[in-house]
């Protein structure tokens, strides 16, 4: 595939345009490498602003260190919806060689093991216009991808319908192979109200005693920060923290990889500079014990990473960490948090009692041949008849 390349949209998106708007519709798929100018940073923050679903990890800041650090040899595409000029949708693009361990090229969003939402940076009012369009690329340029797969989206926001009702309207195949629950806090409570109503009294209790047994020990102290102030010593104390635990012996840690201890260290500046970032921070005598990084992107936040020092783990510093954090609840600007963490999370699922669905969804792409491939696929993978994007 060429660095990059424009095109007009095809006459299925234009006829269902608007006609006047639509022929300043315009689609580039270009190699991320060029992506990183200051005009077009400022194009791509802007639309991050007025996304119909915010995203932090396809912002500029994050993605893009993202990229440097897992694509260096720039096989990932970016795929751009432009209207009259100005960005109103953006998704990462790579054509995948395997399926899940199977040898089925397909086209897919780009994720990694640290990014935790597929959702489109998607214009508000423009997430129909911005799947016709994505479609209808990957139809036209299908090559040996069998299908279009798109990992980790919102099933319950606008992104998700409109992909929802196109597919019916262009009777394309289509499947949720995945779905699954992730805590989330989203309530009308203050913090204390709300810790009542998760944990039992006998609970809230033992998080007390805990907290006074720590207090013992020195000056426990709990800060949060949302600008940059001692940011490098932060995100080194962090990268130690967590790698002291069971993720620096499984090798699984930030510090544990050049390529993830370099994201960190380069995107938690740049969330900093954009004001999406908060840092939380239990201590004692000034030694951090439990450390918690989200990112701020209203409506909403996203809890990023946190660690614990293990040492202390009788006196669960990371709950008490989020015991703190139920602050979030009394911010005018956040609506809801996204823990970012796996289904059936042992421990944030306890305190956390809202859930949001994530689902991966497989599209139909190119001919009609193709299509029924998919489709065959699709029931094997599903083991049953493909039942649509509804469930």
């Amino acid at each position: 595939m060429a660095s990059s390349a424009s095109l007009v949209l095809p006459d299925e998106v234009r006829q269902t345009a608007d006609p006047v708007a639509a022929p300043a519709l315009q689609v580039t798929v270009t190699d991320w490498r060029g992506a990183d100018r200051p005009e077009f940073r400022a194009a791509w923050n802007a639309l991050a602003g007025i996304a119909a679903e915010p995203n932090p990890f396809f912002e500029p800041w994050y993605l893009l260190p993202a990229l440097r650090a897992h694509d260096p040899a720039g096989e990932v595409r970016l795929f751009c919806l432009h209207h009259d000029g100005a960005l109103v949708g953006l998704i990462p693009l790579a054509r995948l060689p395997r399926y899940y361990g199977k040898l089925i090229p397909h086209w897919a969003a780009w994720m990694h093991g640290n990014c935790f939402l597929g959702a489109p940076l998607v214009a508000t009012g423009r997430e129909t216009l911005f799947w016709q369009a994505l479609l209808a690329w990957a139809d036209s340029h299908a090559s040996s991808g069998l299908f279009l797969h798109l990992p980790h989206l919102p099933l319950d926001g606008p992104n998700h319908r409109a992909l929802t009702a196109l597919c019916a309207q262009q009777h394309r195949p289509a499947g949720l192979v995945h779905r699954e629950e992730r805590a989330m806090l989203a309530s009308e409570l203050a913090p204390e109200p709300y810790l009542a109503a998760a944990l039992t009294g006998k609970k809230r209790k033992e998080l007390r005693r805990q907290f006074a047994r720590l207090s013992e020990l020195g000056a426990v102290t709990i800060s949060q920060s949302r600008d940059s102030a001692g940011l490098e010593k932060w995100i080194e104390d962090f990268l130690a923290l967590e790698h002291s635990g069971w993720k620096g012996s499984a090798g699984s840690a930030l510090a544990s990889h050049h390529t993830t201890a370099q994201l960190f260290r380069e995107a938690l500046p740049g969330a900093a500079a954009q004001g999406r970032l908060e840092r939380l921070t239990l201590a004692l005598d000034g030694e951090p014990l439990a450390m918690l990084a989200s990112f701020i992107s209203p409506p909403g936040a996203f809890s990023y990473k946190t660690a614990f020092d293990e040492r202390f783990a009788r006196f669960s510093p990371g709950v008490l960490l989020q015991r703190a954090n139920l602050a979030m609840l009394d911010d005018p600007q956040v609506f809801w948090t996204d823990s970012c963490a796996a289904a059936d999370h042992p421990m944030i699922d306890h305190i956390w009692r809202e859930r949001r669905v994530i689902g991966r969804i497989s599209l139909g792409i190119g001919g009609g041949l193709r299509r029924r491939a998919f489709s065959a696929l699709l029931r094997l993978e599903l083991g049953r008849h493909p039942a649509g994007l509804s469930r």
